[in-house]
């Protein structure tokens, strides 16, 4: 049997080679905590191009603006060539909207003051919005590039975007807009009861906003990066960007231009996408992208 001296020193021994292999731990993690630092490549940037919100509402037609994003992100890179990158960006679409037919009627169920329910038929003339959408966006995207001259790398990013709609609001103007009822229940047409909202204003102007929900985009971008110093580079791209589903959240149809049981002269801008409750509006963005990139 071994003395308790040799147990002791044994279990010292054990104990300085497990501090030792603990060392080495310390100093591998240290080097890869060290070395995703070291990777670490930031960025911040612009992207401008043509900005569409695609819709599927009949009888409507939309002039494509440019639009544009600011953006900051970070990429980690698992490998010489590839890494992976999120950030946050704030993108601004424009467009103006207008009836393929300047003079057509719409119709929708309203009820007056008294609480009866009655067709509401409206008729404008030379009706357009302007509408502008802010949002915000996160990207999750997968990078890829390869070297293709000294200083010069080419990439390519891959991944999707949560799109946030966080202000859509409508700007509506026309040079006249009459609103007819007609109560089915008495077979009883109405044109001219002003009082009770019914009839016509000329040089209407209001503003509205719509309902929004988030949605996911698909993201590509193709482009060079051009070293610029051992810590920075200059980046340029192409970018393509397309989103899945709706950014409206409605719960009924309404007509484009409110009623007002009280009066014709402050009638609410509901806006022409409002008159489908499911109507699909789809941001679609592409342009070119200009950033700069920069490491610690």
């Amino acid at each position: 049997m071994k003395s308790p001296f040799f147990i002791e020193w044994g279990w010292i021994i054990v104990k300085i080679k497990y501090m030792k292999f603990n060392k080495k731990c310390i100093l591998v993690i240290t080097a890869i905590l060290f070395s995703t630092i070291a990777s670490a490549q930031f960025y911040a940037g612009v992207q401008i191009g043509a900005a569409n919100l695609e819709s599927n509402v009949e009888g409507t037609k939309a002039e494509t603006s440019v639009g544009g994003a600011v953006k900051v992100g970070y990429v980690y890179s698992f490998t010489k060539n590839i890494g992976i990158g999120s950030g946050i960006e704030f993108s601004q679409y424009k467009q103006n909207v207008a009836l393929i037919s300047s003079s057509s009627t719409l119709t929708n169920y309203e009820v007056d003051a008294s609480g009866s329910a009655f067709i509401y038929n409206v008729t404008t003339s030379n009706y357009k919005e302007k509408q502008t959408l802010h949002a915000v966006q996160i990207p999750l995207f997968v990078q890829i590039k390869t070297n293709i001259n000294k200083g010069i790398d080419f990439n390519f990013r891959a991944g999707v975007k949560y799109f946030l709609p966080v202000m859509y609001k409508i700007n509506a103007a026309a040079d006249n807009v009459t609103g007819t009822a007609y109560y089915p229940d008495f077979n009883l047409p109405i044109d001219n009861l002003p009082e009770y909202g019914i009839g016509q204003q000329s040089t209407y102007a209001a503003k509205g906003e719509y309902d929004t929900k988030g949605i996911f985009m698909s993201s590509f971008e193709l482009g060079f990066t051009f070293d610029m110093g051992k810590k920075n580079a200059l980046y340029t791209a192409m970018f393509l960007e397309k989103g899945y589903g709706t950014i409206l959240d409605q719960d009924k149809n309404q007509s484009y231009v409110g009623f007002n049981p009280m009066s014709t002269t402050d009638r609410k801008a509901n806006g022409l996408y409002s008159t489908q409750q499911n109507a699909k509006i789809t941001p679609v963005a592409f342009g070119l992208t200009l950033g700069w990139n920069f490491c610690y």
